[in-house]
């Protein structure tokens, strides 16, 4: 148990020192400062404007910012749903792969354009090359990007004094250019020399030491990967994700996938900070998403060491069911705590072979949606909560509620319960729905509070756009497919659409000096009132679905 826990400690660290660098690159990035990296990057973006006919200096408000994102990811969702449906007649397909069913398309690319890449299918065998560089290892850039610079236009909201929320299109073709594409690239070419394949060829056939035929799958393997974590969007290229050792070939690389998943929104939240001008502001935010991260990875490492009654009534000690002997419960804890707070969704392990317990803590991660989060979508979930927080305090106290100098008011509160509540209807309705169709039902393989949870986390992983699952569900059915579709797509554009409307409200309202009366939102208390403000509000939504699953199944009941 020590091993593994240094081993967590030292991954933690390097996290750690990562986020301060990586921020400041980030506000320098988008706050259009001149960096060594100019003269490489700016001539191949003001080409993309020229192509876009772009404007490189106009600046949109936020209605405008909206329509421009809107827009975009629709024409790459259909795109995207035109290739999973016409990948028998398209190049790049080795293996004579069949067209996609609708049904499927429709939930594949709602997924990747969402950043959630759930999969209903298995990727080696439902997709051709040409499906995985196009409709998946595209649209993983794009929207990571999108989430990263809706983030960055909100934190322009909040600190401008008019309703300049910047450029969609020039934002959108910074991160790609001066981040997701660069950090690929290294990642990528890391992973070829950890032995992770990239090719085109088709598959290849091999004689095992038995005699036997054995077909093995490969791919332009590393660059999708590379992605998939660097912009939290999880999914992978193999069926059993980043539990194969073609995905994950050694321990090294699953320290890179983990690095790669925090890199982002970690190193956000400190640019959030500077670009305010109030570091302190930013690292209040970080500290209360530290101490959630940390609880929950305590909890999921301790029930995974310890495994469940069963396990130690016959003299075993831990579950080691569903996970990879070379990562054991330290790896495989630190990985599913990562995934599901960074809301990637890629998993070295199998969060349906987890104990309750262990299976709890991605649940809740997931419920929260704001444990560090995806890039950009994280943050704003997490400052959805300061606004509430601060809005509750100020009723408090009978002041009207101030952050960052500026009034918090009706407008602000209405848009902000809409976004709350979404995210519980979009989980807890479609799951009660599913129980009460005749053939739902009969796509459950567990019975009892585990097949509650299954499903259960399901439509959690969907309306978090995480992506991760519980293996025990068979979700590929029309009925799962257009409903966690959905799920999907209200869970991303509902609560982006008006998280933009209150930085547009926000940055045209005048900013008020501080005095003794104000109540800070920089100090530790803040970080306390926040931490227990964001547990009570995810206890009193979600504890009665958590009850009838995973605490249920705990138990025994």
């Amino acid at each position: 148990m020590s091993t593994g826990i240094l081993q967590v400690a030292v991954t933690l660290l390097i996290i750690m020192l990562l986020v301060k660098p990586a921020g400041s690159y980030l506000v320098k990035v988008f706050d259009y400062e001149r960096t060594g990296l100019d003269r490489v990057f700016g001539p191949v973006e003001r080409l993309f404007y020229r192509i876009m006919g772009v404007r490189e200096h106009e600046t949109m408000g936020w209605k405008q910012y909206v329509l421009a994102m809107l827009l975009s990811n629709f024409v790459m969702v259909m795109l995207m749903y035109a290739v999973l449906r016409l990948q028998k007649y398209l190049p790049l397909n080795p293996d004579g792969i069949d067209n996609m069913p609708s049904a499927l398309a429709f939930n594949t690319a709602a997924s990747f354009i969402t950043n959630t890449n759930w999969q209903a299918y298995s990727g080696e065998n439902s997709l051709s090359y040409l499906s995985q560089m196009l409709a998946i290892t595209f649209p993983m850039f794009t929207s990571a990007a999108t989430g990263l610079v809706v983030a960055i236009a909100f934190i322009r909201g909040l600190a401008a004094q008019q309703d300049n929320l910047g450029n969609f299109y020039v934002d959108l073709v910074r991160s790609l250019t001066r981040v997701f594409l660069p950090l690929s690239l290294i990642v990528a070419l890391f992973l070829v020399f950890q032995g992770s394949p990239q090719t085109l060829d088709g598959a290849q056939t091999a004689t095992t030491l038995e005699g036997a035929q054995q077909t093995i799958t490969r791919g332009p393997v590393a660059s999708l990967e590379s992605i998939k974590h660097i912009g939290t969007n999880g999914g992978g290229y193999f069926g059993v994700n980043a539990a194969h050792p073609f995905e994950n070939p050694t321990p090294l690389a699953n320290l890179v996938h983990i690095l790669c998943m925090m890199f982002v929104p970690t190193a956000l939240v400190y640019a959030f900070g500077v670009m305010i001008k109030n570091k302190r502001q930013g690292w209040t935010v970080f500290a209360t998403m530290s101490i959630m991260f940390l609880m929950m990875l305590s909890i999921v490492f301790t029930a995974e060491y310890k495994g469940t009654p069963a396990l130690q009534a016959l003299g075993i000690s831990g579950n080691m069911e569903g996970k990879e002997v070379r990562f054991g419960y330290a790896e495989s804890a630190l990985f599913t705590t990562v995934t599901t707070a960074a809301t990637t969704g890629s998993v070295n392990n199998m969060h349906d072979s987890l104990t309750p317990i262990g299976g709890l803590v991605p649940l809740a991660q997931m419920m929260l949606n704001n444990v560090f989060g995806g890039d950009g979508v994280g943050l704003l979930n997490g400052l959805l909560y300061v606004i509430l927080t601060v809005f509750i305090c100020g009723l408090m106290v009978g002041r009207t509620p101030e952050f960052l100098g500026k009034k918090i008011e009706g407008k602000e509160i209405k848009l902000a319960s809409i976004s709350l509540l979404t995210h519980p209807v979009i989980i807890l309705v479609p799951t009660a729905i599913a129980f009460l169709r005749p053939e739902s039902m009969a796509s459950i393989l567990n019975p009892g509070s585990h097949g509650i949870s299954e499903v259960l986390y399901a439509f959690t992983s969907g309306a978090a756009n995480n992506g991760s699952a519980f293996a025990g569900l068979t979700a590929n059915t029309n009925f799962y497919n257009m409903s966690i579709g959905l799920v999907m797509l209200f869970g991303r554009y509902i609560s982006i659409i008006a998280m933009l409307a209150i930085a547009g409200s926000l940055a045209v309202k005048p900013k008020t000096a501080a005095f003794v009366g104000t109540f800070r939102t920089d100090t530790p208390l803040f970080t306390v009132i926040l931490l227990v403000i964001i547990l009570v509000i995810g206890a009193l939504t979600f504890f009665p679905a958590l009850a009838l699953g995973p605490i249920a199944e705990h138990l025994g009941m």
